[in-house]
Parts: structure tokens; C-alpha cells; sequence
């Protein structure tokens, strides 16, 4: 996996401008902080985020992946300033649960999400070349 960062685009925090892969392509569904009963589990955004993000590795790791495999992500934020009052906080679970490389990524502001309760959501692709 290549991950691509011309200059001209400025110095990335948080993604890469572009990520070049081959290999086996996995759709990753959208993920909230859904636990196995189906409940919305975590009161804030950071808890939340890691809840999603933990369940989108699941799926990963169940189509034979690994977080590295990452090629793209979005996020789905329903409180644009709580999250960005949050990025450091969100950044060091990033980096506990997947590594220092980032994904091609998009954080996309939304009125609400499917359960209500839901403050995030985190959707992907990756390359599985095992």
C-alpha cells in the first residue's frame, strides 16, 4: 500500500491525500457505537468513536484484514465543534487501535444518524492482499 502526499497539497494531520493499493477489495459498512445487544454504549464522542471504530476492525479483521489494510474512511459526526474539541483525544485512539498511518479520510458533518443516540459513524475500504 502506497500512501500518497504531494507537496503542493500541504503536510496532512489525520489522513493521507491519497492511498494506491492491490489486493482484494472489503467493503466496510457504517459502524456506531453499537454493542453486541444492539445498544448505542458511550456518552461522549471520544468513547463513541472508539466503540465504531472497534466495531469497523471487527469487520475487518473478520474479511481477513488488519487496520494497516485501511485505504479509505469516512466519518459521520453529528457534532462537528464536540469532535473537533476532541481530536487529540480521538487521535490517540486512532493510534492505539490502528497505528500512525492514516487512511484517505472524510469527516462529514450530519444532522443525525440512523439510532439517534449515535454521535459518530465510521464507513471504509481496504485491500486484503493475504
Amino acid at each position: 500500500m502506497e500512501r500518497i502526499n504531494p507537496p503542493e497539497l500541504g503536510k496532512p494531520s489525520g489522513f493521507s491525500h491519497a492511498v494506491a493499493a492491490q489486493g482484494r477489495l472489503v467493503f466496510l459498512a457504517g459502524q456506531t457505537a453499537l454493542d453486541a445487544d444492539n445498544r448505542i454504549v458511550g456518552d461522549g464522542v471520544v468513547e463513541q468513536f472508539e466503540r465504531a471504530l472497534g466495531n469497523l476492525l471487527a469487520a475487518l479483521r473478520a474479511a481477513g484484514g488488519e487496520p494497516a489494510d485501511l485505504c479509505s474512511l469516512t466519518v459521520y459526526i453529528v457534532d462537528m465543534d464536540d469532535y473537533k474539541a476532541h481530536a487529540r483525544e480521538i487521535g490517540r485512539v486512532w493510534k492505539r487501535l490502528v497505528g500512525a498511518d492514516y487512511p484517505a479520510m472524510a469527516g462529514i458533518g450530519v444532522n443525525r444518524l440512523w439510532d439517534v443516540e449515535a454521535l459518530v459513524e465510521v464507513q471504509g475500504y481496504a485491500v486484503v492482499n493475504r
